[in-house]
């Protein structure tokens, strides 16, 4: 057995997204939505090794909760201070952030040496930071609370911009773009964007049925663009393999993300 844990986490494709892929391998497991409220994840979670779960990811509001409850940390996931997956096995749970992998496997590039703006400054943002600048990329937080994106600079040992600039890789950590019908130069400007020339590549954590805002308009200056759709089946695709031990069918989790 697999799982989501969230609350509310009815909204999840993780299921769509897991279950053509575990059929392609060949595995008849399943992966379920397990809505647990705050009060009632800790004590769950500690019990679903021994009720025949092999790993669940975990959304919100649980990622911290499951970094205090796992035994093992990855690097990333101590780093970072989240985990998104949590795997059993030895008479331990394992937690692991699978975020950051996700990210830089989605972006498809080696960012080293790369000037990167990461604009926000909340969970999502502290993983990008953190990937990139074990990548090598040169990093600078940016958020309109300047405190917040103070905080997270000084936490993981990166830049804080004053202002945003013309970056080679820009990332969008903020919820700007969830909106598909924003005209993509007025998400610019409620980015801090507004009059900048596009960067080379434009990721957005954000996505939709099309295009978002933000990659509407990197796109329109001939940027490179990617949406956080790409991200989180890599992401998927990472938990998967550590608890498969296999390979996954990225087409296959595509397919059923999209479903």
């Amino acid at each position: 057995m697999l799982g989501v844990a969230g609350w509310p986490v009815g909204h999840s494709r993780s299921p769509r997204m897991f279950a053509p892929a575990l059929a392609a391998a060949g595995l008849d497991w399943r992966y379920v939505h397990l809505p647990l409220a705050p009060e009632r994840f800790v004590a769950t979670a500690r019990v679903l090794g021994a009720s025949g779960y092999r790993g669940i990811n975990v959304t919100l509001p649980h990622k911290e909760a499951a970094h205090d409850l796992a035994d093992e940390l990855s690097p990333a996931a101590a780093a970072i201070g989240a985990v998104n997956t949590l795997t059993y096995g030895d008479g331990a749970i394992h937690g692991d952030n699978t975020d950051a992998g996700g990210f830089l496997d989605a972006l498809g590039a080696d960012p080293a040496g790369w000037r990167c703006l990461v604009i926000g400054a909340g969970g999502s943002a502290r993983a990008v930071v953190w990937a990139l600048r074990e990548a090598g990329g040169e990093v600078a937080v940016w958020n309109r609370t300047a405190a917040r994106a103070a905080a997270l600079a000084a936490d993981l040992g990166v830049g804080q911009a004053a202002e945003p600039f013309a970056a080679d890789l820009l990332v969008n950590c903020t919820s700007v773009g969830l909106d598909q019908a924003v005209e993509p130069g007025e998400a610019a400007a409620a980015v801090g964007l507004a009059g900048l020339e596009p960067p080379a590549v434009l990721f957005d954590l954000t996505y939709g049925a099309g295009p978002t805002p933000l990659c509407r308009w990197a796109e329109a200056g001939g940027a490179r663009a990617v949406d956080g759709a790409e991200m989180l089946v890599r992401q998927g695709a990472r938990s998967f393999e550590r608890w498969t031990g296999r390979p996954a069918d990225l087409d296959a989790m595509r397919a059923g993300f999209r479903a």
